[in-house]
């Protein structure tokens, strides 16, 4: 069986009561990471906005100027996997130091990028660089951080994630309404380089890596079965207008026939405590079914995001300024929410947290698919601030629940695969609705929409989204929080009899 990183700590999990703050080297390590994670996720959702901009200045189609995001939210899909080994080969203040790196690397060639396809290779590159920290932190905190705690702390971890990508398109507005789409890099680059100064400075490592391998044949599948399905919902919308290069069905066929080897790969590289991504989580139904869950709800969330601005745009008529505006409130309830449900969820559990949430998010996305341009655009903002208001709600709860299923040894794979969860979801959803915009526009040819074509567009794209949204309540009916076996046996790292670590032992430590 795979075992997670070592940790130089006392106690991985100290007793703290659920109302005393962390040991001070735990609130650094976590906080280091959170910050640098919402850096890099900021930039996820970034070009959501410029989207208009970027087809009008390189002369691509929608289905083509969405690979800026999709691209992004694909590379990461293919390589979070690959983070369970990361985490287990490398020292935490390493990674951190080369992903971050990777992600300033990928910024600079995107904002001086001359073609469509540099641009979305500097994407590429962010995204390599992006995809080991989300994991890193959900693991790091379910190790450091008490039983008692976890609901508040996930909730905090799991906003980062989606707090980020909804802000980018907000931060990208205001930028736009001034500035070319290039500063959206070059405005990022002082604020990654400072981050990367300040964990070289103060990030210490707590982890002792372990002899693991790499299996390229699992690295290589992922791709396979990722992109490929990923590409295949893309050419949906093209294929409707009789622009698709191949046939949709064929890239998907690929896809799901390299996922299902990926899977069977897996199964014997478990026996020899090698496996690119540990099957035996999904043997859990307390973690199989909220993840199931969470592909929906991230799928909607974050693939919304990349239609959104179409939609806002050529139906309602607002500016890049005004969109940037539009979108800050859904950031901020996002925050907050994720907060208040991490606090609940303690003290309730998830279902009545999420089954109350789900039927609030399908009633928005229902009104969202009758959006016309005599929708006024303060019921708009409205309406999107209970979306993300009700997907907050769900997110943190369903994170924790599923996590918290497991145990010790499995939660880099389980974060792992989580992370690669929502990041497929949004890439492939995001292509779904650009395809169902597409369709529902009726357009043959890539331009401009007319106002009434793009209506109809945006009315499949949303219809779309409630039609998935009912999967979530449904399987919303059937999450229970169960005793997590983590805390069943001996904390990896815990001495064995005698008194538990003090706080401040454990603080000293980490920090040292």
């Amino acid at each position: 069986m795979t075992t997670p990183p070592k940790l130089d700590v006392a106690a991985a999990a100290p007793k703290v009561p659920s109302g005393d703050p962390l040991p001070p080297g735990v609130a650094l390590v976590i906080g280091v990471l959170m910050v640098s994670t919402f850096i890099v996720f900021l930039n996820e959702m970034l070009l959501g906005v410029a989207l208009p901009t970027l087809i009008e200045d390189f002369g691509v189609s929608p289905s083509t100027g969405q690979w800026v995001t999709t691209g992004f939210l694909l590379t990461m899909a293919v390589l979070i996997p690959a983070s369970s080994f990361v985490m287990q080969r490398f020292h935490l203040r390493t990674i951190f130091l080369v992903a971050l790196s990777l992600f300033i690397v990928g910024t600079t060639l995107a904002a001086i990028a001359p073609t469509f396809g540099v641009l979305v290779t500097g994407r590429i590159i962010q995204a390599s660089g992006t995809a080991v920290f989300l994991p890193l932190l959900m693991t790091t905190t379910m190790q450091l951080v008490p039983a008692a705690r976890r609901g508040q702390m996930m909730a905090i971890t799991t906003a980062v994630p989606s707090i980020a990508p909804a802000l980018g398109p907000a931060l990208s507005g205001l930028v736009l309404s001034a500035l070319s789409w290039r500063w959206l890099f070059i405005l990022m680059l002082p604020i990654a380089i400072t981050a990367l100064a300040l964990g070289a400075w103060k990030l210490r490592n707590i982890t002792t890596p372990e002899p693991v391998t790499l299996d390229l044949l699992s690295l290589l599948l992922s791709a396979v079965g990722f992109g490929g399905l990923v590409y295949g919902l893309s050419l949906l919308g093209e294929a409707s207008a009789g622009h698709a290069p191949i046939p949709p069905y064929l890239p998907i066929a690929v896809g799901l026939a390299g996922l299902l080897a990926f899977a069977l790969r897996q199964i014997p590289l478990q026996r020899r405590n090698n496996a690119f991504l540990d099957m035996r989580i999904f043997l859990q139904r307390s973690f199989t079914l909220p993840i199931l869950v969470m592909v929906f709800v991230a799928g909607n969330g974050i693939g919304l995001l990349v239609v959104l601005p179409l939609v806002l745009t050529n139906v309602t008529g607002l500016s890049t300024l005004q969109l940037g505006l539009f979108l800050i409130p859904g950031g901020a309830a996002i925050s907050i929410m994720a907060t208040l449900s991490g606090r609940v969820y303690d003290r309730v559990g998830p279902r009545p947290l999420v089954i109350p949430a789900a039927i609030v998010w399908l009633a928005v996305l229902w009104f969202l698919s009758r959006v016309d341009e005599s929708t006024s655009v303060i019921t708009l903002i409205l309406a999107w601030l209970v979306f993300t208001s009700a997907m907050a709600t769900m997110w943190a709860p369903l994170t924790t629940v599923a996590m918290g299923a497991l145990r010790t040894e499995l939660f880099p794979h389980g974060s792992a695969a989580f992370a690669t969860i929502q990041q497929l979801a949004g890439a492939a959803f995001g292509a779904v609705f650009i395809s169902a915009y597409t369709i529902g526009s009726g357009a043959r040819d890539a331009g401009v929409l007319s106002t009434d074509q793009a209506t109809s567009a945006g009315h499949a794209a949303f219809l779309t989204a409630w039609v998935i949204g009912l999967f979530v309540l449904v399987g919303a009916l059937f999450i229970r929080r169960t005793p997590n076996p983590a805390a069943d046996g001996p904390v990896p790292g815990a001495p064995v009899g005698g008194e538990p670590a003090t706080d401040a032992a454990v603080g000293e430590t980490v920090a040292r």
